[in-house]
């Protein structure tokens, strides 16, 4: 495993690069813009030199002072022209930078963000939420320190040594060989610090600086239960060793960045004294004259300072590389369940849900949690699912809404496979209760709405009654215009459920699956609620994952489910008298059923 680690991030840069480059191809016109801009203005500083050493020729020369002053102007005059130049394209560069990076950074997020909706439930278990925001926003900005890397500040650097190394080698080709050779020099001894030497301690500082986001996200989100235990102080003292950590391996960074930076200059002083000392060596050769001179030490400060940022620029494509890794693996993570080529949408009227000889395992699991089942649920039938811990009950719902694919067999709604399917098409036509309703932060009507987009208010309202939502809801001050928090905080249990259960009644789905819906809710209001969720069930299949067994005795069939096994089937009255798992579990419950007349029987 290490080694499949070291392997990966050796291919870090490549992968990061051709990202970028990807995306570049979709924006032809931006990226030819800022390149022939940028190369543009860059070239205009190249042959600024050249015009400076004339001028101070024409006012060293022994002739005329009018012929001397006109042989300046016009130096002067083109110099000036140049300079404007520069300016022009410089500005035209920058604008097509913006927007160049604008369009990329938003498509980048948009596709992040598509992609881990769309990865599977265990992705999404095993990974922190604060984590996976930190990766996506600090790629994103990478992403703007990239191009502006590459495009403004590695694509001049070495036009100007390229140009500078042509324009001097034609006139003292000793000068070019020394100006070529030491740079390269330069940029790959650069390099190899920026990519050898500092680059492992980035990932390592990068990697902390993710694990302290998602730190502090599994703290912030979970505050009621640090609350209820008084562990203020304990969460402290978690997220002070992992800051402790995170400033440990950012030193290091830091340091070696310092040192590489030390290096770099005494470099570039040797770099220094090889282009003075061969231009001294030229004139006092009688090969060069004091305009010569000016224009060799001209452009070595043009050269200088560019090389001097070419360590700063290298420095900076490692980070952004560093930074847009975790971002470009994500882009590179398969998604579990994928829609198959050309999958169409489902039509479910009737809601009949067949398995036929399904097997399932986890990943990570040899040995399969079903196992050739079968089993029909009929149109409009009433099924509840009940069993001890980890027997399958889950699993089979989830299995259902194709968050999962089975590994054999099929699953059929209304006789369609649902692997052949949009998830999409398939999931907006289920509605499903959880045990632990997830609510976003937003108002309680679009959170209602949620299951129906396009709702009026009186469909909203309706359901909210239908769900006994309505009264609370309007004591609140807002009223539906309540936002709510986030994941629903500042709600109550039970109005968190019944805000859900509002949201499933919108829904009006043909298949329903309610998860132990009214787990959450007081004796009194629980009985209310059991009335609305009978009416909710009238002609729809539905599917109740049972914990208390209490709420399965209406239903039209229970199956009883044990190490992923149906091992029992049947109604309540049925399954009670037979003595078997079912009667067992209802002993542990301390339920006693016998005599006793169903709620829906009550109801009537």
């Amino acid at each position: 495993m290490p080694m499949m680690k070291q392997t990966k991030r050796g291919d870090a840069t490549r992968d990061v690069l051709r990202f970028t480059f990807r995306h570049w191809r979709d924006e032809p016109r931006y990226v030819t813009l800022v390149i022939a801009t940028i190369m543009t203005s860059t070239l205009a500083d190249v042959f600024m030199p050249v015009f400076a050493g004339r001028l101070v020729d024409a006012i060293a020369a022994g002739g005329g002072r009018q012929d001397a002053l006109n042989a300046a102007l016009v130096a002067f005059a083109i110099m000036t022209g140049l300079g404007f130049v520069t300016i022009v394209m410089r500005h035209f560069a920058f604008y097509g930078i913006v927007e160049l990076t604008l369009r990329i950074m938003g498509r980048v997020a948009q596709d992040a963000f598509a992609r881990v909706q769309r990865f599977s439930t265990d992705w999404h278990a095993n990974s922190f939420a604060g984590s996976t925001v930190r990766k996506i926003t600090r790629g994103m900005w990478a992403l703007d320190l990239m191009h502006d890397t590459l495009l403004l500040a590695l694509l001049p650097s070495l036009t100007v040594l390229a140009g500078s190394m042509v324009v001097l080698g034609l006139r003292w080709p000793i000068m070019g060989l020394v100006i070529g050779l030491s740079s390269l020099a330069y940029i790959v001894m650069t390099g190899l610090l920026a990519t050898r030497y500092v680059a492992p301690a980035a990932r390592l500082a990068n990697d902390w600086d993710t694990r302290m986001g998602g730190t502090l996200a599994d703290a912030l989100s979970c505050n009621p239960v640090v609350k209820a235990f008084g562990a203020e102080s304990r969460e402290d003292a978690r997220l002070t060793r992992v800051i402790g950590k995170w400033q440990s391996r950012t030193r290091r960074v830091w340091q070696r960045g310092t040192n590489s930076g030390t290096v770099q200059f005494i470099a570039l002083l040797g770099i220094r004294v090889a282009i003075i000392g061969t231009a001294i060596w030229l004139w006092w050769n009688n090969r060069a004259t004091p305009g010569d001179l000016a224009y060799v030490l001209t452009t070595y400060f043009v050269i200088h300072g560019y090389l001097r940022d070419v360590g700063m620029h290298i420095n900076n494509l490692r980070r952004s590389v560093n930074d847009m890794e975790e971002l470009v693996a994500i882009t590179g993570e398969k998604i579990g369940v994928f829609d198959r080529p050309g999958a169409g949408a489902i039509r479910i009227e009737r809601g009949e849900v067949e398995f036929d000889r399904v097997t399932f395992h986890y990943a990570g699991h040899d040995t399969p949690l079903y196992e050739d089942l079968s089993l029909t649920i009929h149109a409009g039938e009433r099924v509840g699912l009940v069993g001890p811990s980890g027997s399958g009950k889950t699993t089979l719902v989830k299995l259902i809404q194709r968050l999962y694919d089975v590994n054999g067999g099929e699953i059929r709604i209304d006789g369609q496979n649902i692997a052949n399917v949009r998830q999409s098409s398939l999931r907006s036509q289920i509605a499903i209760v959880q045990q632990e309703p997830i609510l976003f932060h937003r108002s309680l009507a679009e959170n209602i709405a949620y299951a129906k987009p396009c709702a009026s208010m009186d469909e909203i309202e309706r359901a909210a009654r239908l769900a006994n939502a309505h009264d609370f809801i309007c004591n609140l001050p807002k009223g539906y215009a309540t936002l709510v928090g986030e994941r629903g905080v500042k709600l109550s249990g039970g109005e968190r459920q019944r805000v859900a259960i509002a949201r499933a009644f919108l829904a009006d789905a043909p298949v329903l699956i309610l998860d132990e819906a009214t787990s959450a809710l007081d004796s009194e209001l629980e009985v209310q609620i059991q009335q609305a969720m009978e009416r909710l069930m009238v002609g729809r299949t539905s599917i109740v994952i049972a914990h208390r067994l209490s709420t399965v005795r209406s239903l039209d069939r229970i199956l009883v489910f044990e190490k992923g096994r149906i091992v029992e089937e049947g109604d309540h009255d049925s399954l009670y008298h037979r003595g078997g798992l079912y009667r067992r579990l209802c002993a542990h419950q301390g339920l006693d059923f016998a005599g006793v007349k169903p709620m829906r029987l009550m109801a009537e």
